[in-house]
C-alpha cells in the first residue's frame, strides 16, 4: 500500500523535461522596463558630464566647444522671443524644424513611393532589373552635394531642388531593398498560388507583396535616415527658414551653440520618427522575427 502510494505520488524534486518555463514575475518585468529607460538616461548624463569636463578643461575655446549651459541658452533663445528678437532669423526652432520636416515628408515620400514601385517591377521582371539596377547603384553611390548644384541650375533656388534632392536620396535604398525582397520570395509559394488559379496580379498582391513587406519597411527606414542626412545639403541654398538652413547660417557666423541646437533637433526628431516607423513595422508585419 505504501509502495503504491509512493509510486503514484508525483516527484516534485525535479522539473520534468519539456515543462514550460516559469513565467517572469511582474517585479522582473518592471525591473526590465526601468533598465530600458535608465540605461539611455544614464548614458546621456555621462555624455553631458564628459562634455562639461571637456569644455571646462580649456583645451579648446568656447567658440569651438561651448559648455552645455551655453547650448541650453541658445536653445531657449531660438525657441522664444528674446529681447525683441523672435527665434533665429525671425523664426522659432519649432517652425524651422516643421518646415524641414515638411520638405522631408514630401521629398522622401516621393522617393519611397517610386522606390517601392520600381522594386516591385524590377523584382518581378528580370529584364527591367538588368536595365535599371546599374543606374540605381550609380545613383546610390553619389553624395547629395555632387548633384545639388546641378539641381539648382535646372530647378532654381526655391523648394523644387530641395524636394528633388531628398527624393533622389531616398529612392535607392527602397528600390534596392524591395527588389531584393521580391526576388527572395520562395518559388514554392508562387507556384502554389498559380496552381490555385491566381492571376499574375493576384500572385503579386497576395504572395509577393506580403513576403517582401518586412524588407521593404526596413528600406523605408533607411531611406528616411538618408533623407535626414541629406537635409543640410538640401537647404544649403535659400534654406531659411529650415533647420538645415539655420545650421548652415549659424556656422557662417561661428555661432556654435546654435549649430549644436540644430544638430540635436535634427537627431532627436530623427530618433522619434524612426521609433514611429519601427512601431508601424511591428504593427504591419507582426510575424517578423518569429518562427
Amino acid at each position: 500500500m505504501s509502495t503504491t502510494s509512493r509510486l503514484l505520488k508525483p516527484d516534485t524534486s525535479a522539473v520534468p523535461a519539456g515543462a514550460p518555463p516559469e513565467r517572469r514575475s511582474p517585479t522582473g518585468k518592471a525591473g526590465a522596463r526601468v533598465r530600458h529607460v535608465a540605461l539611455p538616461f544614464g548614458s546621456l548624463l555621462l555624455f553631458l558630464a564628459a562634455w562639461q569636463l571637456l569644455a571646462a578643461s580649456g583645451t579648446w575655446s568656447e567658440t569651438l566647444v561651448p559648455p552645455p549651459a551655453k547650448v541650453w541658452d541658445a536653445f531657449v533663445a531660438v525657441s522664444t522671443t528674446h529681447d525683441g528678437v523672435r527665434g533665429y532669423n525671425g523664426t522659432t526652432l519649432v517652425e524651422h524644424l516643421g518646415i524641414s520636416l515638411r520638405r522631408i515628408a514630401i521629398g522622401a515620400g516621393l522617393g519611397i513611393a517610386l522606390g517601392v514601385l520600381s522594386g516591385l517591377l524590377m523584382g518581378t521582371v528580370g529584364r527591367l532589373r538588368s536595365l535599371f539596377e546599374p543606374w540605381i547603384t550609380f545613383l546610390r553611390t553619389l553624395p547629395p552635394l555632387a548633384y545639388f548644384s546641378l539641381l539648382v541650375i535646372w530647378l532654381g533656388i526655391n523648394e523644387e531642388p530641395k524636394i528633388t534632392l531628398l527624393a533622389v536620396a531616398a529612392f535607392p535604398p527602397v528600390a534596392v531593398s524591395t527588389t531584393t525582397a521580391v526576388t527572395a520570395v520562395p518559388a514554392s509559394l508562387i507556384e502554389a498560388a498559380r496552381a490555385l488559379g491566381a492571376s499574375r496580379w493576384g500572385v503579386v498582391r497576395d504572395v509577393v507583396v506580403p513576403s517582401a513587406l518586412p524588407e521593404t519597411l526596413t528600406g523605408v527606414r533607411l531611406a528616411v535616415g538618408v533623407a535626414y542626412s541629406s537635409l543640410v545639403a538640401a537647404e544649403l541654398v535659400n534654406g531659411l527658414p529650415g533647420i538645415g538652413g539655420m545650421v548652415k547660417d549659424a556656422a557662417n557666423y561661428n555661432n556654435t551653440p546654435v549649430v549644436l541646437v540644430g544638430i540635436i533637433a535634427i537627431g532627436v526628431s530623427g530618433l522619434i520618427i524612426d521609433g514611429l516607423l519601427l512601431r508601424l513595422e511591428r504593427a504591419v508585419v507582426p510575424w517578423r522575427g518569429r518562427a
